[in-house]
């Protein structure tokens, strides 16, 4: 029985993807659980995974404007940035848009050597049909990385099918963008 314990200890572990399981030996109701703790060596806290970066994840890499790479629990997982579009720089099928080698600097210089906590949105699904993850990027000080791209004027509110839960506020964002004529929205910015 202790051996069965200790071979599902493992795979628990090894499906938790390298986060720390801890176990509260004080409040645990079943001489199983009880035992598992023993197993484990004993751990204490409650039962849950603990990320030691507070959430936060560092940013390995931009991809261009819109799509970083960003290490989750020591994967790198490519990041689709929810509720902007950029102009493309690495799409083998177009050259490079005006403005998007501006757009990817612009989000290097936001992100690069970086942590940031990423948020899903459920209207948007996890992963996008290039497998990327979807998400808003937050830097530490509560920067939304999203709205700060349209805002400042290197990229576009894009909405892919349904609205999400910044829609609004993109769409205000990219409003005074365009009025105030600010990055690609400058009337000579894309002129030959």
């Amino acid at each position: 029985m202790k051996r069965s314990l200790i071979i599902l200890a493992f795979i628990a572990l090894a499906g938790l993807g390298g986060k720390m399981l801890t176990i509260d030996t004080k409040t645990s109701s079943t001489p199983q659980t009880r035992s598992l703790a023993s197993s484990l060596g004993g751990m204490e806290g409650n039962l849950t995974s603990r990320n030691p970066d507070n959430g936060l994840s560092p940013v390995v890499r931009i991809v261009d404007g819109d799509t970083i790479v960003a290490e989750i629990n020591g994967i790198q997982e490519k990041i689709r940035l929810i509720g902007v579009d950029t102009p493309e720089v690495v799409d083998p099928r177009k050259p490079v848009q005006c403005f998007g080698k501006e757009a990817s600097a612009f989000t290097k210089n936001l992100l690069v050597s970086k942590r940031v906590r990423l948020e899903s949105d459920p209207s948007q699904g996890n992963r996008d049909k290039y497998n990327r993850l979807l998400r808003y990027v937050f830097l530490p000080d509560g920067t939304l990385v999203n709205r700060t791209i349209i805002a400042e004027g290197y990229g576009h509110e894009y909405t892919y099918r349904t609205p999400y839960r910044y829609r609004d506020n993109f769409k205000a964002s990219e409003y005074h963008a365009r009025t105030e004529e600010k990055g690609l929205w400058l009337p000579s910015a894309c002129k030959p």
